[in-house]
């Protein structure tokens, strides 16, 4: 039964654990609906999400407002204020020149090319996790491979020594709540301020090392970029290395547990890509499609408007639900099984548009190299009987840990 626009509860446990299927009857009823309990429009069919999304109308500069409305008077915690400052200097929180020009400066480190130079160590790294994995009994997937691998290979490209993995880890799960739009916990700024100074810190020492010993990493890249024709702000430095960080390991690694998890709750496809009978590449498509590691984007109405014959505001927020997006029939047939050979319409798993996710090669690569690799590794994979825990965030899709059984 459809529950009404005021008790959609994006942060309720049924959203949380089954979001494609919490919003399909808003999805094919009232696509654009207005939720007053977190006082935001959702958009969640395909058709409007890609217009939505193409639209300059819907800002992804969410961190500047709230600046100026709640950190711009006497008795800001200076942690807070800076640790929003950081954040407002995130390519996927500009708009227009700003954005396309650090979209640039990055765009090289991430083409075709350049992944695909990557594949050797990617490789390498993974049977590396596997082994050491434990080979008959119980382990968590999500510590032993899915989180160290995007996270050592993030680490290496920026120059960062991968020996502090753990330390960055444990800072950007603080900033998290605040970036993936965590529960309404009024400690959760503090608690992002903390992470964000402790990575800042961490990144400025770097940077001091990179500036006297230049290496072949992107951090002195980005050194370069800043120094030989003020392309880049030291400050749009710092922020943009806590951007790669942050988002280089998060993606990845949910992308590689989501789609472990779909895998052993459908014996048949795990059997075709351990076969070789699908295409690694194919199915991390549909992996993509099914279950993604984005579920929604944010967006601020620049200006009032009509869309989808709706009336929104300027200033107020929409949510595009791209998890319910890649689960529309008009576009999908029959969207709620997994199929690994599925001939794709155009998912949405890293958006669309001008913010189309910039890592999008590299978290393919990764992905389409680890998935064979796990299940080839552990054939008689299966789920433990602890109870799946996800990630307590709107914004992002992730297992807090997946215990697995392996079994000689």
């Amino acid at each position: 039964m459809q529950v009404s626009a005021e008790d959609i509860d994006i942060m309720g446990e049924e959203a949380i654990r089954d979001p494609a299927g919490y919003f399909a009857p808003w999805r094919e009823s009232e696509p654009v609906v207005w939720a007053p309990r977190c006082r935001s429009w959702l958009i969640l069919n395909h058709a409007h999400i890609s217009v939505a999304l193409r639209d300059p109308r819907f800002s992804s500069d969410r961190i500047s407002p709230f600046i100026r409305r709640k950190l711009s008077g006497e008795g800001v915690d200076p942690l807070v204020r800076q640790s929003f400052d950081v954040l407002a200097g995130w390519l996927v929180f500009k708009d227009g020149a700003d954005h396309a020009r650090l979209r640039g400066l990055l765009s090289k480190a991430f083409t075709a090319k350049a992944v695909a130079s990557m594949r050797e160590r990617v490789e390498r790294l993974t049977a590396e996790l596997i082994a050491a994995a434990p080979q008959d009994g119980v382990f968590d997937l999500v510590e032993q491979i899915a989180v160290p691998l995007p996270s050592i290979v993030i680490a290496e490209m920026l120059g960062v020594p991968t020996i502090d993995r753990d330390r960055f880890r444990h800072w950007s799960e603080m900033v998290a709540p605040v970036v993936s739009a965590g529960l309404d916990d009024p400690g959760r700024y503090e608690s992002a301020a903390i992470g964000m100074d402790a990575l800042v810190k961490y990144f400025l020492g770097l940077i001091e090392r990179y500036e006297r010993e230049p290496a072949d990493n992107l951090i002195s890249s980005l050194i370069r970029a800043r120094d030989e024709d003020d392309s880049l702000s030291h400050a749009e430095l710092i922020a943009t290395c806590t951007l790669i960080l942050f988002g280089g390991h998060e993606t990845t690694a949910n992308l590689i547990a989501n789609s472990v998890l779909a895998l052993l709750n459908h014996p048949r496809e795990m059997a075709a890509l351990r076969s070789g009978a699908v295409e690694p590449q194919k199915a991390v498509e549909e992996f993509l499609r099914f279950d993604g590691p984005g579920k929604a984007v944010v967006r601020v109405v620049s200006e009032d408007m009509e869309f989808a014959g709706k009336e929104m505001k300027a200033g107020q927020r929409v949510f595009l639900v791209l998890a319910s997006a890649n689960h529309d029939r008009q576009v999908f047939t029959d969207p709620d099984v997994l199929r690994l050979d599925r001939e794709m319409g155009r998912h949405m798993a890293f958006g669309w548009g001008g913010h189309f996710c910039m890592g999008a090669p590299l978290a393919r690569l990764e992905a389409a190299i680890a998935l064979p690799a796990i299940v080839k590794a552990f054939p008689h994979l299966v789920l433990d009987s602890k109870p799946l825990a996800w990630q307590q965030v709107f914004l992002t899709r992730g297992l807090i840990e997946l215990p697995v059984r392996a079994a000689a």
